[in-house]
């Protein structure tokens, strides 16, 4: 599979192929301060398939941490475009940054559901973890 996507404004653009290694939303407490208050819609794709091929992605990790993940986002207009954990080999896409988000096809995971909202909605058949699943 070839995802292709980028910022909101234009000036960072990427690619992403391989098989996707899951598919899912994140419900944590971090993640919902990213995307406004939503969980964050993602697809988990291989480290050797992602590129960026067009401008330079910025970067933020906390350093409070003790395994803070690293967010890459567009310096010019924000877009969170990606989110890379440690030890996992895979870079978290977000789906709302692919050019056709249709291609994601609906998550089969959701995750951190521990911190999930009363608003927040998960499809029905879709496995839910408190935290990551075993």
């Amino acid at each position: 599979m070839r995802l292709e996507g980028g910022c909101y404004c234009g000036a960072v653009r990427y690619v992403a192929e391989g098989e996707p290694m899951f598919k899912g939303q994140c419900h944590c407490r971090e993640c919902q301060y990213f995307t406004g208050g939503a969980p964050n819609v993602f697809v988990a794709m291989p480290i050797v398939g992602f590129s960026y091929t067009e401008g330079e992605a910025a970067q933020f990790a906390r350093d409070d941490l003790e395994r803070p993940v690293t967010r890459e986002f567009c310096p010019t207009c924000g877009t969170q475009l990606a989110t890379r954990p440690q030890g996992l080999p895979a870079v978290i896409v977000k789906v709302g940054t692919l050019d056709e988000p249709d291609l994601y096809g609906g998550p089969d995971v959701a995750i951190y559901t521990v911190d999930q909202q009363s608003f927040h909605m998960i499809p029905e058949g879709v496995a839910r973890f408190e935290r990551l699943p075993g």
